[in-house]
């Protein structure tokens, strides 16, 4: 659900007002909302305020800087000093840190460049034989691709310079380098017979383009020996920096961007010469912890709690608040924008419909019991407050997040696992070959006959044992000759419910808000999505439109009515909805949509069937050495399908709720800020968090 707020205003004296948004700071429950015109200033600050926070802004950025070139994560609290000693504790950490920066970056630029060109240069070096140190001649060094052709270079050579140089080439690692030494008057001359047969001049980078082919093959000589022990002792040195600075650093940059926060509150609210207001919001069941905040200052501040207005006011933050269940998925629901407070908040169905339709596209016991391994896996690094680092996608994911994906993957499970029992699948059809799930025609017949649906029980199959077992399948998806269209059909119930359900909550929000054009809108659309589906089942899915005269079937009735009402509602919106119904053709396309859940279930199904099934013929025909090969590869490739499909298993059902569901009600039209209180990051009592 979505928290209700209420709306703050707050009058104080201009005197105290840094205690006042101290005090707010510490309650950490107050969204600033930004005060703009009136008889007051507003905007940005100017005087001596204005100095102020430029001052906290400048050494704020010096402590961020000098924390991220220690590149720590946040350390023990350490105490705060004295506010007159932060700009000396800062300078002392930056100045050695910042040193020891550039150090690690010009080792780290040597490293690269040694990486890149030492083989070639230990290479040109040995074939300049000293005439590179040569006052009298010079040598132009250069690359050669395989498709570089020395005969032209020759050519180019002596068109220029006669017999007036000398050519060598050797290969260098997996390049072939070569050099060319001339008397210095004639470099440039050497240049351009490179130039034409499309060769440069290999240029080293940084220090070493000044360095003869020698000197740079000495010192990258030396590199080589000594650079990774160099490169030790610099990230020991910035270690034993970060444990001597880090904490007193976080201390203090702390304490800096709650005083930056205040000056940031001021130039968000109304100023005058002796006073100060500011506005903004705070969650109904927080007011006291606002009240409490304020009342110490007695007849110095002036507040105001009221209700906010919700059908104007766009400005209005959102905090969702669930329940434990519900609440993990909110991690879902961050794929998504915020809902417009005072409309309503799905986190609560995208938690009991996104891992049902993941488990009845999945619906493998197998992969079920994966899935499971996997959260609990996450919920355990959780527990040890332990965070899981992405670098190869550059990210890190929090114990906390981690604790929320764990629970959301381990109900994802439990759906697949329970649909696995339904459709008897276990890594396809394992069980199945093993006759522990097995199909019963005539449990079948008494489950689904009331579709006209009947299970034929083929001879062969029965002398062969394929109806006997343990446990029956209840979901023989697999049967697409005999169950596809139930299937599909059970697959769009779920679009039935959703879309209809989506426009309802259209309507409710229309009457809520006093909206006429979208109360009209949702009810037309209702009525001609409910029509639509009653034709569909009315006529046999268009097979028997004779049925639509017998006024003696209530679904007839029914859908009439639901026509009735589009028109009507469509007369109402048709200034403003004029092309409503080709929506209503969309809205009959989105309900068709969520044949998704069977086409992309199934889908995964016959893979894993294939998969399993060639695993199973392998250990038939191979026999012991078939079982080995089975397993293996049936492993394999139920790992490689898995990987392939994931994805979609887990984007069909978010793409139904995000679109096909939340379209109608008008959620992906509007939103509205999250909450985002004022809070304090270093502790009032002096210790840092």
């Amino acid at each position: 659900m979505i928290n209700p707020m209420q709306q703050v205003v707050i009058a104080t004296r201009q005197r105290g007002s840094e205690a006042v948004i101290t005090a707010l700071q510490d309650a950490g429950v107050l969204h600033l909302k930004p005060i703009t015109g009136g008889p007051l200033s507003t905007g940005s600050l100017a005087g001596q305020d204005a100095q102020s926070r430029r001052e906290d802004e400048r050494l704020l950025a010096r402590a961020d800087s000098t924390i991220a070139e220690l590149g720590a994560y946040r350390p023990a609290p350490a105490p705060l000093p004295p506010q007159e000693d932060w700009e000396r504790v800062v300078e002392e950490a930056a100045g050695p840190v910042s040193a020891l920066a550039r150090q690690r970056q010009e080792l780290q630029a040597d490293l690269d460049a040694e990486a890149a060109y030492g083989d070639a240069v230990r290479t040109l070096a040995r074939l300049s034989g000293g005439v590179d140190r040569s006052r009298r001649l010079t040598v132009v060094p250069f690359l050669l691709q395989p498709s570089d052709s020395l005969a032209e270079l020759e050519a180019a050579l002596q068109g220029t310079l006669k017999d007036r140089y000398a050519l060598a080439t050797d290969a260098a690692g997996p390049n072939r380098v070569g050099l060319v030494a001339v008397l210095r008057g004639d470099r440039d001359a050497a240049r351009g017979a490179l130039s034409r047969v499309r060769l440069g001049e290999l240029r080293l980078p940084g220090r070493f383009d000044q360095m003869s082919l020698s000197e740079a093959a000495l010192a990258f000589d030396q590199i080589r020996q000594q650079g990774s022990e160099r490169q030790r002792q610099l990230n020991e040195g910035r270690e034993a920096l970060a444990r001597t600075h880090g904490p007193v650093l976080y201390a203090v940059r702390d304490a800096l961007k709650d005083r930056v926060a205040v000056h940031d509150v001021r130039a968000v609210s109304a100023r005058g010469k002796y006073s100060l207001a500011m506005q903004g919001y705070v969650p109904a069941d927080r007011v006291p912890a606002l009240t409490a905040a304020l009342g110490r200052f007695g007849d110095a501040v002036a507040y105001e709690v009221h209700p906010v207005d919700e059908h104007h006011d766009h400005a209005v933050p959102v905090q969702l608040k669930n329940n434990g269940y519900v609440r993990p998925f909110q991690l879902v629901m961050g794929l998504m924008s915020l809902p417009r407070y005072g409309t309503f908040d799905p986190t609560w169905v995208i938690a009991v419909f996104f891992p049902l339709f993941f488990g009845i596209i999945i619906a493998d016991i197998g992969y079920g019991l994966l899935f499971l391994l996997f959260g609990l896996w996450l919920l355990g690094k959780a527990r040890r407050n332990e965070g899981w680092d992405l670098s190869f996608f550059g990210a890190y994911v929090p114990p906390a997040t981690l604790r929320d994906l764990g629970f959301v993957t381990n109900v994802m499970a439990g759906w697949s696992i329970l649909w696995g029992f339904l459709t008897g699948e276990f890594f396809g059809t394992l069980l199945e070959h093993l006759h522990f799930f097995y199909i019963n025609p005539g449990l079948l017949d008494r489950l689904w006959g009331w579709t006209g649906l009947t299970f034929p029980v083929e001879a062969e199959k029965l002398r062969e044992g394929y109806y006997s077992g343990l446990i029956p399948i209840v979901f023989p998806r697999l049967e697409t000759e005999y169950f596809a269209n139930v299937a599909l059909v059970f697959a769009l119930l779920f679009g039935i419910l959703q879309v209809l359900w989506g426009w309802g909550i259209r309507v409710a929000q229309g009457l809520k808000h006093r909206d006429p054009v979208h109360t009209w809108e949702g009810l037309a659309l209702f009525g001609g999505v409910g029509a639509l589906v009653l034709l569909a089942f009315a006529s046999r899915a268009a097979q028997d439109f004779g049925q639509l005269t017998n006024f003696a079937n209530p679904l007839v009735l029914l859908m009439y009515l639901g026509f009735a009402l589009f028109v009507i509602g469509y007369l109402r919106v048709i200034k403003h909805y004029p092309l409503l119904p080709i929506e209503l053709m969309s809205q009959g396309g989105s309900v068709v949509s969520y044949a998704r859940i069977f086409a992309v279930g199934l889908v995964s199904a016959i893979l894993a069937k294939l998969c399993t099934d060639l695993g199973w013929s392998l250990a038939q025909s191979i026999g012991f050495l078939g079982i080995i090969l089975g397993i293996v590869i049936g492993a394999v490739l139920h790992f490689f399908v898995l990987a392939l499909t994931l994805i979609g298993h887990i984007i069909q059902p978010l793409r139904l709720h995000m679109v096909e569901f939340l379209n109608p009600t008008g959620f992906n039209a509007e939103t509205s800020p999250a909450y985002n209180p004022l809070r304090r990051l270093s502790s009032p009592q002096g210790q840092a968090k």
